[in-house]
């Protein structure tokens, strides 16, 4: 769509959207329109189709972020971007466990699995990021963003479903230049970030930038008597430039960062009835708890600190963590080979992810230990060969991936846990669950190699017709390995119907740990096209529309397989079949008042059958989170972006998109809160779904029955049907000891409606919808700026995330949204 983001040219601060932004290797060929697009106002150069070129010229969805547009918001990483980008969806409840989605679309809304591909890719300087924990870091030295919506797949090296996040940071110069700012609030946070570039010989440029952000938690834990959900992140880059000839250019980046926070917490949110007995539900399962106490915590009267979520209070008594650390190195080299451009971007990256949480969600201690550590490392190398005449344009490019992940992981039942998830004399005996223990190890082997390319046909000055096409091979292999100790050390090794027969303590314990030992493995191979019409009704009048075939490739089940009826392991559900997805689009982008003005249009629809979905019966062990195909989803809205610069003094901007996202058909779904419990073998909403067979038997009962229900219909997770953004600013020329600048006032807001945020939307999961304002002003000149800044102006309270907590006990945690806050800023620049 539209250069959604506009800012006045040569403002650092002005209203974050906008800008003048001159992308990477931009030059020439948008030259002459760039003069003339500043003459009246600005132009915004991208790189989207690795090419530049003006955004308005651009025929498809994409929203460009400049750098000190972001800055001046506040949004430092791309989890914040959704408050800039109507469409763009991001959740996260820790680092790897985020969502980066866009029209509803890209990952399946859930705990995270190593196993199935990202639809929104992450890009940054050409290099492909596997994993969205590199979403949660600090924007370090970034040039700008674009947000690309809609598949991306003959013009990227990994195929992308939903979009791309494209995201260019500043290159060696070869004029001496540097840049700091300092960032105090209230919370205690502090943020420091400095960048300096320069050349070292007339052919050899350097640059550094590094950024560090802390701030206090926004949860107060009563047990450990900390503030929780802090911020403390740690970033550096370096970059050199080989610069020989006119021609040819080399540069080689490094980067390093780290996060250590007490991290991620929840609070009490509320409770849901659910379809269990009443006395397995959570209310009386406390009054069960203070009435037997465990010897180990004599006349205790347990109950949460509060159970309003925006005081801001949780007893958490488990370990918390999120220590988190990516980086890597890459080398980009351009050479101008012929008549065109020659790209080789060759990258290895790395991330360690060292996580402690709370499984419980609660200060009582049914799960005493949760962790599951991973390292990554990918490797990826892209070739890529741009071609531009009067008539034709192409990029033809082949794309090798290969990664590997492995994870160590380990879940303790704690001495709260037998009266939590048995019944009858079971529930009393604390000694059959206290320390049982799952031990997981895991790897994950990823190979993946695609050639793609798109052709650009200049039919007359007005019409351009774009094919283009994409051959991708995948193939993933996994290993996992369950080992369950009891709290005496000794090794369970069947939970088969042969060995639990008889023996009550076995058969509970199995019923929340079983051994389990899975290697799947699956291949396969893709040929997708995309086709765009565009046509330049006027000068300043861009019509386009865009077809695209698309998929994403197949997953496997790494976390754990669920159960059958009989309490074995369905190894049928190992591997996951690839998305289809069929994708419509047209738009409109028109500049008018002399350029001051822009307003941009689009409506779309995709169409996926055998959507990955997350699949969550509630329980502990394996059914956490899986993978499964639900039948066919679908999105459509429509995305509107208007801007105006109505002088030097003045600029405004209004984006707005409403997005209609619904399963068409999902027969297995798990239920939701208030189905769990329940008795009859699926639940039947629309009459799309057959079901057969008979519940089994629940070993436990934190057994789910029904195991699965029909939400055929119903939204999809995360989704708000209507979001807004909006901003304007205004400035004076002034002279303030002795110094020439401006005075301005900014104000910056966003509005989303409400969204479901369980997997299978459920009433108790439903997020209000919210509104949050941002204030700035200050007063900037030639290489400074100076302002104060308040965000969330209004102190609104508004939830982040809901998360059902295992156990189907109907208990319901969550994560309330910033506070109030409030700083200033400090930036100079030479």
């Amino acid at each position: 769509m539209i250069a959604r983001f506009l800012l006045l040219a040569g403002v650092a601060s002005a209203s974050f959207i906008a800008s003048t932004a001159s992308a990477q290797d931009a030059a020439q060929p948008v030259a002459d329109s760039a003069e003339q697009a500043t003459a009246r106002g600005e132009v915004i150069i991208v790189t989207a189709r690795r090419r530049a070129e003006t955004a308005q010229e651009v025929p498809l969805a994409i929203s460009v972020i400049r750098g000190d547009s972001i800055e001046a918001t506040g949004n430092f990483n791309v989890v914040k971007l959704q408050q800039l980008a109507p469409t763009l969806q991001v959740y996260t409840t820790n680092p790897r466990n985020t969502s980066v989605n866009i029209r509803g679309l890209g990952v399946p809304f859930g705990l995270t699995s190593d196993g199935f591909e990202q639809g929104v890719g992450i890009y940054v300087d050409d290099v492909y990021n596997s994993r969205v924990a590199a979403a949660t870091f600090d924007f370090l030295d970034v040039a700008q963003v674009e947000v690309l919506r809609g598949p991306q797949g003959t013009l990227y090296g990994k195929n992308t479903t939903a979009g791309a996040i494209n995201i260019t940071t500043n290159q060696p110069t070869f004029d001496f230049e540097g840049r700091a700012e300092l960032t105090v609030g209230n919370l205690n946070y502090k943020q420091a970030k400095a960048a300096i570039s320069g050349p070292l010989s007339d052919t050899i440029a350097a640059r550094i930038a590094v950024a560090a952000t802390s701030r206090r938690g926004t949860i107060y834990n009563v047990t450990s008597d900390r503030w929780i959900n802090e911020q403390d992140n740690l970033g550096i880059r370096g970059q050199l430039l080989f610069k020989p000839t006119d021609n040819f250019s080399l540069t080689l980046s490094g980067d390093y960062s780290k996060q250590d926070p007490e991290c991620c917490g929840t609070v009490f949110v509320r409770v849901g009835t659910t379809q269990r007995p009443i006395t397995r539900q959570y209310d009386e399962l406390v009054k069960a708890i203070n009435a037997n106490p465990n010897p180990a915590y004599p006349g205790r009267n347990y109950a949460v600190p509060s159970r309003n979520p925006y005081d801001r209070l949780t007893d958490l008594d488990s370990n918390l963590n999120a220590g988190n650390k990516i980086g890597g190195v890459s080398a980009r080299i351009k050479w101008d080979v012929g008549p065109g451009t020659l790209t080789s971007v060759t990258a290895w990256r790395f991330w360690d992810w060292k996580p402690e949480n709370d499984r419980d969600f609660t200060g009582l201690s049914v799960v005493s230990k949760s962790q599951n550590p991973s390292q990554q490392d990918q490797y990826s190398q892209e070739f890529r060969y741009n071609y531009e005449s009067q008539k034709i344009d192409f990029v033809v490019g082949l794309f090798g991936f290969k990664q590997r992940i492995d994870t160590q992981g380990t879940e303790q039942q704690g001495a709260d846990a037998s009266r939590w998830s048995l019944t009858g004399a079971n529930a009393g005996n604390p000694s059959i669950l206290q320390g049982l223990t799952a031990t997981n190890t895991q790897w994950l082997k990823s190979t993946s190699a695609a050639l793609f390319g798109q052709l650009s046909w200049k039919v007359t000055d007005a019409l351009t017709i774009q094919p283009g096409a994409r051959l991708n091979y995948d193939k993933k292999s996994g290993f996992y390995q369950r080992v369950v100790t009891t709290g005496s050390g000794a090794v369970i090794n069947s939970c088969a119907p042969t060995a639990t027969q008889g023996n009550a303590v076995l058969t509970a314990q199995c019923g929340v740990y079983q051994p389990q030992l899975s290697a799947p493995s699956d291949s396969a191979w893709n040929f997708t096209y995309d086709f765009n019409v565009n046509y330049k009704i006027a000068q300043d009048i861009l019509a386009y529309a865009t077809y695209a075939k698309s998929f994403k490739t197949l997953g496997i089940n790494q976390n754990g397989l669920p159960l059958n009826s009989d309490n074995t392991v369905n190894y049928a559900v190992g591997t996951v079949k690839p998305e289809r997805v069929n994708h419509f689009e047209v738009g409109l982008k028109t500049q008018f008042w002399d350029r001051r003005a822009t307003f941009n249009l689009t409506a779309f629809r995709t169409e996926i059958e055998n959507f990955q979905a997350t699949v969550n019966g509630g329980q502990f062990g394996t059914t956490r989170g899986y993978l499964a195909n639900a039948d066919k989803v679908r999105s459509q809205g429509i995305e509107a972006d208007f801007k105006v610069v109505a002088s030097d003094r003045f600029t405004a901007y209004a984006n707005g998109a409403y997005t209609d996202a619904k399963y068409v058909k999902f027969c297995n779904a798990p239920p939701p809160p208030e189905l769990s419990g329940g008795s009859s073998t699926g639940i039947a909403v629309t009459g799309r779904c057959t079901y057969t067979g008979t519940p089994g038997s629940a070993a436990t009962a934190n057994q789910v029955s029904p195991p699965f229900v029909d939400i055929s219909g119903e939204r999809l997770p995360g989704v708000s049907k209507w979001a807004f953004s909006y901003g304007a600013e205004y400035n004076i020329p002034v002279t303030l000891l002795d110094k020439d600048g401006q005075l301005y006032l900014g104000v910056d807001g966003n509005y989303r409606s409400h969204w479901n945020s369980n997997a299978s939307p459920s009433i108790y999961t439903e997020v209000k919808g919210y509104a949050l304002t941002n204030f700035r002003a200050g007063f900037r000149g030639e290489g400074f700026d100076i302002f104060g800044w308040v965000r969330n102006a209004f102190d609104v309270n508004y939830i982040e995330n809901l998360q059902v907590a295992p156990g189907n006990t109907g208990l319901i945690a969550g994560q309330p949204g910033d506070p109030q806050t409030w700083g200033g800023t400090i930036k100079f620049s030479f």
